[in-house]
């Protein structure tokens, strides 16, 4: 059988990054951008049952292919001995998969989707007869064990932040979905605020901590309710599908404080708002840097300290800051949120200070970069 392929059929591209919404977004939002750079090209999805993507890649209208879960046992267990076989048949399927769709390139963000598509990329490993150029793209302050197997064999290696930890990456930013890069929060504003039931005047605070919300950040703004109504400060807080949310009595006007257990809308969330009350995930600091908005970033207390050195180079240029989880107190939400919320100078210049800190082109770059190692 010959490995030469028609040059008139449309590029086949294959996304992999699954699991979280941090590894899903980045390639949905370079599928858009290569759809974008020519509506001809083929893209695929690889997940698997367990995460987001079976929700996220159907609702964008790209087909998705679900390929057998690697979880890396953290421990010496059990799951320890069963890992060969659960890589060798999760590489199987998809290399079947590839095949399939005749792929001609594969970009790779992370996660235990990425690593069997890295490993299924290379030539001659279970009988393969062509290599297919790989694109890693990094979107942490430190990179994970997939994208760091996957650089040593990849063609061309992106990173959101300098020093991720991948040998000789490209520092790209972190690819955004175009319906937040293109947001144009003033001329949203209004209508934002309407469809949240927000008062059109006076400044707002946006309050969230990712799909489950956050106890700290919960706790620390519902309790300076009253703080923030005295002031004119009206509050959008999205506390989680498995959270409740105790609101101290702010006194009469009790529209100030709207609560919702998920913000389905979030380019509607980012117009409403002023500024930002959030974790500081690679996501959703690339998110928010993209439209402008000045944050308080609490990273979350456990883990590597990534979270911490995602905010960074945006605190670093003025359009943020970080908040020990400990730190965020009901004390320090008035006596730091409350002051910055009403000078609207000092908004301005954090929000021009955000905006520039961001990479509101990734998506397309990373696009272009795909179609360049792709050879077509």
């Amino acid at each position: 059988m010959s490995d030469v392929r028609p040059a008139s059929r449309p590029l086949s591209v294959v996304v992999a990054g699954g699991g979280t919404a941090g590894h899903i977004e980045p390639a949905l939002a370079v599928a858009d951008a290569l759809k974008r750079l020519d509506d001809s090209i083929r893209v695929t999805a690889l997940g698997t049952e367990r995460g987001l993507e079976t929700r996220l890649v159907p609702e964008r209208g790209y087909p998705l292919e679900l390929i057998p879960p690697v979880p890396l046992p953290r421990k010496p267990t059990a799951d320890l001995l069963r890992l060969p076989g659960r890589v060798r048949a999760s590489v199987a399927r998809t290399r079947a998969i590839i095949d399939a769709v005749d792929a001609d390139v594969i970009v790779g963000f992370g996660g235990y989707v990425a690593l069997p598509a890295y490993l299924a990329a290379g030539k001659g490993v279970l009988r393969r007869r062509r290599a297919v150029p790989v694109v890693v793209h990094e979107a942490n302050a430190k990179a994970g064990i997939a994208n760091k197997v996957g650089a040593r064999r990849a063609d061309r290696v992106l990173a959101a932040v300098p020093d991720s930890g991948l040998a000789h990456a490209e520092v790209v930013g972190i690819p955004v979905r175009g319906s937040i890069t293109s947001l144009d929060r003033a001329a949203l504003q209004a209508e934002a605020r309407a469809h949240f039931g927000l008062p059109v005047a006076g400044p707002v605070l946006l309050v969230f901590g990712g799909s489950q919300g956050a106890r700290t950040l919960n706790e620390a703004v519902s309790a300076a309710a009253p703080q923030l109504a005295a002031a004119g400060i009206s509050v959008l807080h999205a506390h989680g599908p498995k959270n409740t949310l105790d609101v101290a009595d702010s006194g009469e006007d009790r529209s100030r404080y709207v609560a919702v257990p998920y913000l389905s809308r979030m380019d509607l969330a980012y117009a409403a708002a002023d500024a930002v009350v959030c974790r500081s995930g690679a996501m959703t600091v690339a998110e928010v840097s993209a439209v402008g908005l000045p944050a308080f970033y609490v990273p979350l207390p456990h883990g590597n300290g990534e979270q911490e050195l995602n905010a960074r180079p945006v605190v670093g240029q003025g359009g943020g800051r970080i908040v020990a989880d400990s730190e965020l107190t009901p004390k320090y939400v008035i006596e730091e949120v409350i002051p910055l919320l009403t000078d609207p100078a000092r908004l301005i210049e954090m929000s021009l200070s955000a905006a520039g800190a961001g990479h509101r082109d990734a998506a397309d770059e990373v696009a272009r970069i795909v179609v360049q190692v792709s050879g077509r």
